[in-house]
């Protein structure tokens, strides 16, 4: 039996696992059709991946299905950022147009028809209305004329397109269609429920060195320069459906992030706790100590921004004490130490290599302050950075905006993300009742994103990572919205409440 089709059936036992469980877990916040809808879209999307036997009948069968599921889908946005993860982005060039990849897929087929139907509303204004909007039209223009430096005018349209696809549509969409509370739980249990399968076969690979989608990009007939084999220490790196470890490591952290919202709504504390365990193995599983670091960042922003702030930090911070006693007694704890980062003692060059980037980089911004350059490999001062595929690995996403756009570049992609944090915040100081619902989604967000921002420097924007962050930033912008069209829970009096009296400004239609 081929390798893909071997492969395939440790997948759909894995799936099956973990649907039997996230039916009983998370099923009950959704809708029973929802669950069944988007369990058959995974695996539908999953087998005609590894059955179709050449990469164009793949992406024509999933453009067909895709049409056909979103048929009887309300939520729209909730299926496409569920399914985002299915398959690793390996892509072919259309003659004569663009590369297309599963993800663009799921653009052109789910978000572009949402686009071309979306009616503006005084609430959800159309494009180019809000700051936000306007600051990232302006990096992406301003990314695409830069392009024309070092290719074709043709060239530089296309890769403009592929930062609307990939960026501004998926941020533009989820700015907007997200109405209601409800809405946007739902986004973010459809992410959850397809990543927990991601984890299980991370930790699947992890324990038996064997990468599972590794063997697609030959039975779909395309040449793939992600994907491969990784190993840290004695250990290989898990990727299940992603192009990198990196980005596998990303999307768990994020996974946890907004699991901390979902899991409170999870009855039985056993598949509570058995969620995070799952989650946590498959971060673990991929060995990228940037997500590994930006975890950490979301679980203190988490508690911090919770009840009993100062009581929770010191019980984690005494904790993590303990633990750094106890870990280097033990065999497995030894192992975790020397995978730390900074402290541990495997793959050091890396970090080496990290740090000189920072400073040759330094150097070459100086250079060419405004708007970077096209190739930092044409730079002598980059000369000793190039790797042996002959490419030098920006392995920081603020670097690599600053290196190719300079700092006007910065200055705008910086802002974007600035003003989606600052604009969460906003909105948690606008729940009085620090116990409700929408402030612990508020709250989930706030350290799902900070800890984006942390991770995103020790990663590139490779893969799905950026269309990632921009939806997350349109999510928060979609809930501070809602958090402006209340009744929010604990801003009104209650003597309000109870007579009806709420401010115009804070009327929302219910889910």
């Amino acid at each position: 039996m081929p390798e893909h089709l071997r492969a395939l059936v440790v997948i759909l036992v894995l799936a099956t696992f973990v649907f039997f469980y996230t039916k009983r877990a998370i099923g009950p916040q959704l809708l029973p059709e929802e669950f069944k809808r988007w369990r058959n879209a995974w695996f539908a999307i999953t087998l005609i991946a590894f059955l179709s036997n050449h990469f164009w009948i793949f992406i024509a069968v999933t453009t067909a299905y895709l049409f056909y599921a979103k048929r009887s889908e309300d939520n729209k946005f909730a299926l496409y950022f569920g399914l985002i993860i299915l398959v690793p982005t390996i892509a072919a060039r259309i003659p004569m147009l663009f590369d297309i990849n599963y993800a663009r897929i799921l653009s052109l087929t789910i978000l572009l028809p949402m686009l071309l139907m979306l009616k503006p509303t005084p609430e959800a204004p159309g494009m180019g209305k809000t700051l936000a909007d306007k600051i990232l039209i302006a990096f992406l223009v301003l990314s695409t004329i830069l392009m024309m430096r070092g290719t074709t005018f043709t060239d530089a349209l296309r890769g403009g397109f592929y930062l609307f696809l990939d960026g501004f549509l998926p941020y533009f969409i989820a700015s907007r269609v997200i109405n209601n509370f409800e809405q946007l739980k739902k986004v973010m249990a459809a992410f959850v429920l397809t990543s927990m399968v991601a984890a299980l076969i991370g930790v699947f690979e992890y324990a038996n060195s064997w990468l599972l989608y590794n063997a697609l990009q030959d039975a779909l007939r395309v040449e793939w320069n992600m994907g491969s084999y990784l190993g840290r220490g004695d250990n290989l790196r898990a990727l299940a459906s992603f192009d990198h470890s990196l980005i596998f490591g990303f999307v768990m952290m994020v996974t946890l992030g907004f699991y901390l919202f979902i899991s409170k709504s999870i009855k039985s504390n056993a598949l509570r706790i058995f969620g995070f365990v799952l989650i946590l193995a498959g971060l673990y599983s991929s060995l990228s100590r940037g997500p590994w670091v930006g975890t950490a960042v979301l679980l203190l922003v988490f508690i911090a921004t919770g009840p009993r702030a100062i009581k929770h930090l010191a019980i984690l911070a005494i904790a993590g004490i303990i633990a750094l006693q106890i870990l280097p007694s033990i065999p497995l704890g030894q192992k975790i130490i020397s995978l730390l980062p900074f402290v541990g003692d495997t793959d050091t060059e890396n970090i080496e290599y990290r740090q000189q980037l920072l400073d040759k980089s330094y150097i070459l911004v100086k250079k060419n302050p405004l708007f970077g350059v096209y190739d930092v490999r044409e730079d002598p001062e980059m000369e000793d950075m190039v790797q042996g595929e002959g490419i030098i690995d920006i392995v920081n996403s603020y670097l690599g905006v600053v290196l190719g756009q300079g700092l006007v570049g910065l200055s705008l992609f910086v802002s974007i993300l600035m003003l989606a944090l600052l604009s969460v915040m906003r909105s948690l100081k606008r729940i009085r009742d620090k116990k409700s619902d929408e402030y612990l989604c508020g709250r989930s967000m706030l350290a799902t994103f900070a800890a984006i921002l942390v991770t995103i420097f020790t990663v590139s924007g490779i893969g799905i990572i950026p269309t990632i962050y921009w939806v997350l930033a349109g999510l928060i912008f979609s809930f501070a919205r809602i958090t402006k069209t209340g009744p929010i829970p604990g801003s009104v009096p209650q003597k309000n409440v109870e007579k009806g009296i709420y401010p115009t400004s804070r009327l929302r239609s219910n889910p």
